[in-house]
């Protein structure tokens, strides 16, 4: 046999064209055939073949375990020709309590826990199904589904499952394929049937009305769900959303005012192992200075202690801090996006994915009711037959003892047909009893009954309505709120949004004085301290103070630059009073030929005049001064060769501003000419011919100008006139009163 030159096997194609065809056979592949679930049985393909293969392997909940490995090898070999992983990892996640709200999987062994770790190699587990896995299925023997060929077109298996546990909404589903994912969270079955239930008597039901009965989510692993009612209306009504989902706790007291808060319930998909780590993180790097400690005293149930730094901490406060900053507090997304019954994927409304369900099983009714009067059909024909054999019994052995071809002649004699001679050949001699007669005449009788039943069934809308109600009825009793596996896991209860804690709720209040050294080096003492005569300060040789204040542990401290850049550093961060500090260029990210011009606790509301070099300036609010990185803010933009040379605070009682050039002459006008700004260049203040400021301040106008005489004496003068210098701003200004200090300095 000769094979064909390879220039012929070769096709020409656009590449483009050829692409898009093979990701678009790809795509639909993945979307239909592995991410996203069906409507009708809330399954993905490899779940479905899983649980498929362990009902054949008769694997019932009242059934002896089976290895894992047995299992998975018939899935892989039969009906999913993927990796053997994947697949146990399927098989593992139906079995876990934690992650379904009602397993599908019984297992036995170690299949992972709530802490993140892996489940035990399949060769160690073993597994059946559970009861809501066989109410799952329930009906697939009774001609509700069809049956496809598998891959290798060697065994069948079912296109879908059509039991009456709502399985989609119940245990949720989450999947990403190509373009599109879905993400569904677990709902109780309690509340769901009676959500269906109502839909069948009113089939125009809104998701407003079944809201009535779905409160939201219900998760295995419990915890509180806090959004609104309108926030919860709109996510199902648009089959897009999120729920905020928190831990829940309770406080426990310790004795002598002490308490303590236990975490019982944590999110779910949140392993407790990596929520400790994250607590435990917040301790370590001082992020949440009010929580001392924290210990896991869990065992089959959640137990996480938290300890509080102080018993006068508030325990809400505590708590809003970490359901802020750690996912103790998580969002869980919504987006019912399934494939319907005509295989195509949408994303549905609650309304919607619950009615197109209910047309399901309406439909799944229709078949098992047709399936069954078909067997019925069959039964009562063999009966039929097996009564003419008792009533002619004599006749029928004499044809069988003495004739060569017995069914023709039985058949013609009888009017049988094929099926019902062959069953009266077919009889055993222990059979031929006048009791048998009777039971075979009570027995079509019955089913007589039953097929008319069923045939009214089929022919009426409202009894099947009836009768999908009455098996819901039954379902319900197994999965009802005040059972044990029915009883809802997860509180819904409206809460604000956790905020930030403080920073002053944080930290501890304590008085500290703030020492920034000519060099550089800043340090914390404890207390308020006189610096004038605190004996134990001490400074590196050549070094001494340069600024200096009273502050307290919550504060933050504000530092200026010469440069324009202003720079926050948290004053329970600073080094103690003990040694020399550190360089606060360790700390900011200050320029070593820059010259730092003041530090300030910050204030709100409190106002500060900036003033560069050549006169410009404005004022700004200590607020919007404020940096939160080591770079600072650039709050003065400054010309070049040009440097922040004021930086004061203003007294409130304040109304007029005096600026002196180093040309000595002196400017006064109202504070109110001067603009308010969060950054800039601001306003020419004072103009100068020669030279640029030499100094500003601030004073109330019917008190005068005040400044030191100088010496020793420390005496001082004020000129109550000020009426000579006070001119529009951007002025140049007129010679200081007599005896103003020849530095031109205000200070005071």
């Amino acid at each position: 046999m000769t094979s064909s030159p390879v220039s012929e096997q070769i096709h020409e194609a656009f590449f483009d064209k050829a692409l898009s065809e093979r990701y678009l056979a790809y795509a639909l592949s993945t979307i239909t055939s592995r991410s996203l679930p069906d409507i009708r049985d809330g399954l993905k393909p490899v779940q479905r073949r899983l649980l498929w293969a362990m009902r054949l392997l008769k694997l019932d909940p009242a059934s002896a375990y089976k290895k894992c490995a047995r299992v998975v090898g018939d899935v892989i070999g039969k009906y999913h020709p993927h990796g053997d992983q994947s697949v146990y990892d399927a098989m593992v996640r139906l079995a876990q309590s934690f992650a379904l709200r009602y397993p599908l999987v019984d297992g036995q062994g170690n299949f992972g826990n709530i802490d993140g770790d892996n489940a035990a190699a399949m060769r160690y587990t073993e597994a059946r199904l559970t009861a809501a896995a066989y109410d799952l299925m329930e009906g697939i023997d009774d001609g509700a589904v069809d049956f496809r060929l598998t891959y290798n077109s060697e065994e069948e298996e079912p296109e879908f499952f059509s039991g009456l546990f709502p399985n989609l909404l119940a245990n949720g589903s989450s999947g990403i394929a190509v373009g599109m994912a879905t993400s569904i969270p677990p709902h109780n079955v309690a509340e769901l049937i009676d959500a269906i239930t109502h839909m069948i008597d009113h089939p125009e039901a809104s998701t407003e009305d079944l809201l009535q009965f779905v409160k939201g989510p219900d998760f295995p692993t419990g915890g509180q769900i806090v959004d609104s009612r309108a926030s919860i209306k709109h996510s199902y009504k648009t089959g897009r959303g999120a729920f905020r989902v928190r831990a829940r706790y309770q406080i426990e007291d310790i004795g002598r005012g002490g308490w303590i808060l236990v975490i019982q319930e944590i999110p779910w998909q949140v392993p407790k192992s990596r929520l400790i780590e994250e607590i435990a993180a917040l301790i370590n790097d001082k992020k949440l200075p009010i929580l001392s400690d924290i210990r896991d005293e869990s065992d089959e149930t959640i137990r996480i202690v938290l300890e509080p730094r102080s018993r006068t901490v508030d325990p809400q406060l505590l708590m809003d801090g970490l359901f802020h900053l750690t996912s103790l507090e998580t969002r869980i997304s919504l987006n019912m996006n399934v494939l319907n019954c005509q295989h195509t994927p949408c994303v549905l409304a609650l309304h919607e994915v619950i009615k197109e369900w209910l047309g399901h099983q309406f439909t799944v009714l229709q078949r098992r009711a047709h399936y069954r009067l078909q067997r019925i059909d069959d039964r009562i024909e063999l009966l039929e037959g097996y009564l003419i054999a008792y009533l002619n019994l004599d006749r029928i052995i004499e044809i069988i003892r003495n004739e060569d071809e017995v069914k023709p002649i039985l058949i013609t004699e009888f009017g049988l047909n094929d099926r019902q001679a062959e069953a009266i050949l077919n009889m055993r001699l222990r059979a031929l009893k006048r009791l048998e007669e009777l039971e075979i005449k009570t027995e079509r009788d019955s089913l007589k009954q039953e097929q008319a039943a069923l045939e009214a069934l089929l022919a009426s809308d409202t009894l099947q309505r009836k009768r999908l109600k009455s098996d819901l009825a039954l379902l319900h009793k197994r999965y009802g709120l005040k059972t044990k596996l029915g009883a809802r896991h997860t509180l819904i209860m409206e809460e604000t949004p956790a905020k930030a804690i403080p920073l002053d709720a944080m930290i501890e209040r304590e008085a500290v004085t703030v020492v920034l050294s000519k060099r550089g080096w800043i340090r914390a003492l404890k207390g308020h301290v006189d610096l004038k005569s605190a004996e134990a300060l001490r400074f590196k040789e050549g070094d001494g103070a340069d600024f200096s204040c009273h502050a307290y542990t919550t504060d933050r401290l504000l530092i200026a630059a010469n440069n324009g850049r202003f720079y926050t550093l948290l004053a329970d961060r600073l080094p103690g009073g003990r040694g020399f500090g550190e360089p606060i260029r360790l700390m900011l990210d200050i320029a070593n030929d820059t010259q730092i011009m003041g530090l300030f606790p910050l204030e709100k509301n409190a106002k500060f005049l900036v003033i560069s070099s050549d006169g410009r300036g404005f004022i700004t609010n200590m607020s919007d001064i404020s940096a939160e990185t080591r770079k600072g803010k650039q709050i003065v933009k400054l010309r070049k060769d040009q440097h922040l040379a004021i930086l004061r605070p203003i007294d409130s009682l304040h109304d007029h501003i005096a600026l002196i050039g180093e040309n000595r002459k002196l400017l006064v006008f109202p504070l109110a000419d001067i603009p308010e700004l969060s950054k800039g260049s601001g306003v020419q203040l004072q103009r100068y011919r020669d030279g640029g400021l030499s100094d500003a301040t601030t004073f109330t106008f019917e008190q005068g100008l005040s400044w030191p005489m100088g010496g020793e004496t420390g005496r001082i003068r004020t000129e109550l006139n000020m009426v000579p210098w006070r001119v529009a701003r951007g002025a140049s200004g007129r010679l200081p009163p007599v005896g103003f200090p020849r530095d031109n300095k205000f200070a005071l």
